[in-house]
């Protein structure tokens, strides 16, 4: 009984028998404890430079601008080519950026607008690539396992966000830059390796050129599945409950400084990582839309409970409450995406995801701040969440195509075989 009980609540590892996928997600979970040590490198290498926090604002734009403008264009790129070359070309693209930053930082040089290109361009790689990793999936794995499949690669990218930085402060106290850098590009050979073992994975017969009219029609599709652009629409409303920005302040001010600001950035991606590890039956609920709107409500209320606490130890289990309701929404809108498009435009659609799954959080940063400055950084973070409890709970009620999705393949068909996988999606 109690051999049953764990296989269903163990998360669902059936999608690791699909060896180009098993070898793509370990490739992908690998380089991303690379990427995360890069990101926390540098930002302390920026400020080791310059001495001032606008440097690093200018960084988090130089990363933001090239991933949305080059996830739209990627994803019109996976659906006119072979995948795997784009796969291939963007990583190895984004390997030389990697090797360019362990050369800076062995030569000594101290520009910091040398560090905002590199980023940029390393980020508009990331961007290409992204979106074609996310529509490949349906051709790896069964249209049944696609679900299990998404919450695997949200739980490695969730273990890899505690790990990475964890990592960098590690290998930056014994190593400085120059070893951190050459960690991540260590590590993201194994990602390369992966790319290299795809299989062909050329477009359908319905090919695009992969140009602003392309991308307009991935819009246009869009726009014709309620069910779509809901789920892009949730995901926006959802990350205005971040409240990271708010972190560093209220550890100094309300729970002792130290390293409080370090266990409230690292609660939700630990309860992210928990939630995936225990996630066999996410796959297995039929009322999908319903249990995304749920998730995003949960995950609004964990937040704003979090705000209310004031016991470090507790804000830091309500954030990883409200992680386990964010890896389940992010899973339902994942899969929602792979199921809903067709193959031919599946990449432009991951495009737009990608696009949002990155601006949602910063915009989020910037209620969070501008309301907190308004107000305080309580009524902010409190604010946020329940604001997005209630708003999710509201599209819910005014979308019936919400509540009646149910995914409607089950069986070891791939994906593209099946018959339109999302009843009513048109709303």
């Amino acid at each position: 009984m109690s051999g049953s009980l764990l296989g269903r609540i163990a998360i669902d590892h059936r999608p690791l028998r699909h060896a180009a996928y098993r070898r793509m997600w370990v490739g992908n979970g690998v380089a991303f404890i690379g990427v995360q040590v890069t990101t926390v490198a540098v930002a302390v290498q920026m400020d080791a430079i310059t001495h001032s926090p606008a440097w690093n604002g200018w960084l988090g734009l130089a990363g933001l601008v090239p991933l949305v403008v080059f996830a739209l264009w990627g994803g019109a790129v996976a659906d006119a080519v072979d995948r795997r070359r784009v796969i291939l070309v963007g990583s190895v693209l984004a390997w030389v950026v990697t090797l360019a930053l362990v050369g800076q930082a062995l030569a000594g040089v101290r520009s910091p607008v040398l560090l905002l290109v590199l980023v940029a361009v390393q980020s508009a790689a990331f961007a290409v690539v992204s979106p074609t990793r996310g529509a490949i999936i349906p051709r790896l794995v069964p249209v049944g396992l696609v679900p299990a499949a998404n919450t695997l690669n949200f739980t490695a990218g969730s273990v890899a966000s505690v790990a990475g930085p964890i990592a960098a402060g590690a290998v930056l106290g014994s190593g400085g830059y120059a070893a951190a850098y050459g960690v991540d590009a260590v590590l993201f050979t194994v990602s390369l390796w992966a790319a290299f073992t795809l299989p062909p994975l050329p477009p359908g017969e319905r090919t695009v050129r992969p140009d602003l009219r392309s991308v307009l029609a991935g819009l246009a599709f869009m726009a014709r599945r309620p069910l779509l652009w809901l789920s892009f629409v949730l995901d926006l409303v959802a990350m205005q409950a971040m409240p990271r920005a708010l972190f560093p302040v209220l550890a100094r001010t309300e729970f002792g400084g130290g390293g409080a600001a370090g266990w409230l950035y690292s609660a939700i991606a630990l309860g992210a990582a928990v939630g995936g590890l225990c996630s066999g039956w996410v796959a297995r609920v039929r009322r999908q839309g319903v249990a995304l709107v749920v998730a995003i409500a949960c995950w609004g209320l964990s937040v704003a409970a979090a705000g209310l606490a004031h016991q470090l130890w507790l804000a830091v289990v309500l954030l990883a409450v409200g992680g386990v309701a964010d890896l389940v929404s992010g899973v339902y809108r994942q899969t929602i995406l792979q199921l809903t498009a067709p193959d031919e435009l599946r990449g432009r659609l991951q495009g737009v995801f990608t696009a949002v799954v990155a601006g949602g959080p910063r915009l989020g940063d910037l209620r969070a701040g501008l309301m907190a400055t308004a107000f305080t950084p309580r009524i902010s973070w409190v604010g946020g969440g329940l604001a997005v409890a209630a708003a999710v709970v509201v599209l819910g009620l005014a979308f019936p195509v919400l509540r009646r999705y149910r995914p409607s393949g089950h069986d070891d068909r791939p994906v593209d075989a099946q018959p339109a996988a999302v009843p009513d999606a048109s709303g």
